[in-house]
């Protein structure tokens, strides 16, 4: 070996270690003590080990004190089973306040889209402060058939003890705050309802005002007719014995109960600018149908959790329910389609949008007890009929910039009164009867006229008091600058052919 090889191994062994290089002498303590304490080549090692350890002994923890615990009956594995189902259905329903956003957005021209993106942003909130504070008190407390006049700001209310009983095998069923989870995203949905009919005039304080009036009091109160165990639609023994109003997941209920404040609401404010001119109705064409579109699939996923998630219980029917309700949406798509196309000319992309969502509303009353067929028929009636109801509204100088009125107020009477037609157990086609059919009239016209009445004398005491609509100048310019001081598409061209030489 050389003398130079000898030289270099000698000085790699007297080298300090890359440990001992530029290491503070508190570091350079610490590695001799853990060296002393587990040996050089084994330090690393050991310390690894150490998380390793701590979950083999708290896992060993557990599960020696569940083996002390009581194993959890069949009746409380069902609950838990409920109360996580009905908690992603909630989920789901709250996530179509995104599909209403989008859907209403590019329906609309692109100098109202920070307006229209904040109202459907905002009235969520509204409607779960609402609902809490008032209207879930007044749809499901006690207190008659008419109204609930307990569980205000959910008072009461104690959730740990209801899932303590759970647990123990003593009650079953949904533990109050996924229930009002739940039931605050259908009060939201029906105020999401409005803000379409109302688009680009509506004052946005106006309508704040509104939503939470409509979530507060008018939509609870019929609520508590239909849903609330004791509601004065629950028994229509007039009728026949055990009739009473089916409206399973809310085309009444929710739908067509917003559609009635829309069209309230639309007649009160009037028509766009330049809607209507010289006797003909001249199309104001949404800015954006990519956004509509995406939007009317988020709503589509969205009923999954609306229709299945009303059988309050994850069983089996929840997979039926679901079927029906695809079906339904479907079929109303293809509907809208060819109609459309066969008086126009053309398929008209927003009417299979609106097509859909037609279905969707249509079934939504029946889905659990209306047959594959039936459910199909539902859904092509409804797809026609939205088509049809769009030229009329517009024939009546009604604007409607997105058919919501279309949509969920006739289409949702359509659903209500099919369940008197197509239910497998009760309806006319089925041998049922006419009485249930009669009863849905009845839950039809009695929460219709309540709503009416409720939502105009509302509209009308904000007009009074705050006005309704922005001026002129401001509905030419935009919403987005005039109500937000801001615009949704920065730095982009702007169509300004209607703003009449406004600057």
């Amino acid at each position: 070996m050389s003398n130079f090889t000898m030289r270099k191994r000698n000085q790699a062994r007297r080298a300090p270690s890359p440990w001992a290089m530029n290491v503070p002498p508190f570091t350079d303590m610490a590695k001799r003590a853990l060296t002393r304490a587990f040996g050089r080549r084994f330090s690393w090692g050991w310390v690894a080990c150490v998380p390793l350890a701590m979950v083999i002994v708290t896992t060993w923890g557990l599960a020696a004190h569940a083996q002390d615990e009581p194993a959890l009956t069949p009746d409380a594995v069902k609950s838990i089973l409920d109360n996580v189902w009905i908690l992603i259905a909630a989920i789901l329903v709250i996530f179509m306040n995104a599909g209403f956003g989008m859907l209403e957005t590019g329906f609309c021209r692109q100098k109202n889209a920070v307006n229209i993106l904040t109202k459907n942003l905002i009235v969520f909130a509204l409607a779960t402060l609402s609902f809490w504070a008032l209207g879930y008190a007044l749809a499901f407390g006690d207190g008659g058939g008419f109204i609930g006049l307990s569980g205000f700001f959910l008072a009461g209310t104690d959730a740990a003890a209801e899932s303590e009983a759970i647990m123990a095998g003593e009650a079953s069923g949904l533990i109050t705050p996924v229930f009002f989870l739940f039931q605050a995203a259908f009060a939201g949905t029906a105020a999401t309802i409005v803000s379409g009919a109302v688009a680009e005039r509506v004052k946005f304080s106006s309508f704040i005002i509104f939503s939470i009036l409509l979530t507060a009091i008018c939509y609870p109160i019929t609520t508590h007719w239909v849903w609330s165990g004791s509601g004065l639609l629950e028994d229509l023994s007039f009728i026949g014995e055990g009739i009473r109003f089916n409206d399973f997941a809310g085309s009444t209920v929710v739908h067509s109960v917003g559609g009635w404040a829309a069209l309230m609401g639309a007649i009160f404010l009037g028509p766009r600018i330049g809607k209507y001119q010289n006797g003909a109705v001249n199309a104001i064409p949404g800015h954006n149908m990519s956004i509509a579109t995406l939007g009317c699939l988020i709503l589509w996923i969205g009923w999954f959790g609306f229709n299945p998630g009303s059988q309050l219980a994850a069983d089996l029917p929840v997979v039926q329910i679901a079927l029906v309700t695809n079906l339904a949406a479907a079929a109303g798509g293809v509907a809208a389609t060819f109609t459309a196309w066969a008086l126009s000319g053309k398929p008209d992309l927003s009417m299979v949008i609106n097509g859909i969502l037609a279905g969707l509303v249509g079934i939504t009353a029946g889905c659990d007890g209306i047959g594959y067929w039936g459910a199909v028929i539902v859904g092509l009636i409804a797809g026609a009929l939205v088509v049809f109801s769009v030229g009329f509204f517009d024939s009546i100088k009604i604007d409607d910039p997105v058919g919501a009125t279309s949509v969920h107020l006739v289409c949702g009477i359509w659903g209500t009164l099919a369940v008197g037609l197509f239910n497998t157990e009760a309806g006319l086609f089925y041998g049922g009867g006419p009485q249930q059919l009669m009863a849905q009239i009845v839950g039809i016209v009695a929460i219709g006229l309540f709503t009416v009445v409720v939502t105009s004398i509302l509209w009308v005491i904000i007009k009074s008091l705050i006005g309704l609509r922005v001026s002129s100048e401001e509905e030419l310019k935009g919403l987005d600058i005039g109500e937000h001081g801001m615009e949704a598409y920065s730095g982009f061209l702007k169509d300004t052919s209607d703003m009449g030489g406004i600057i």
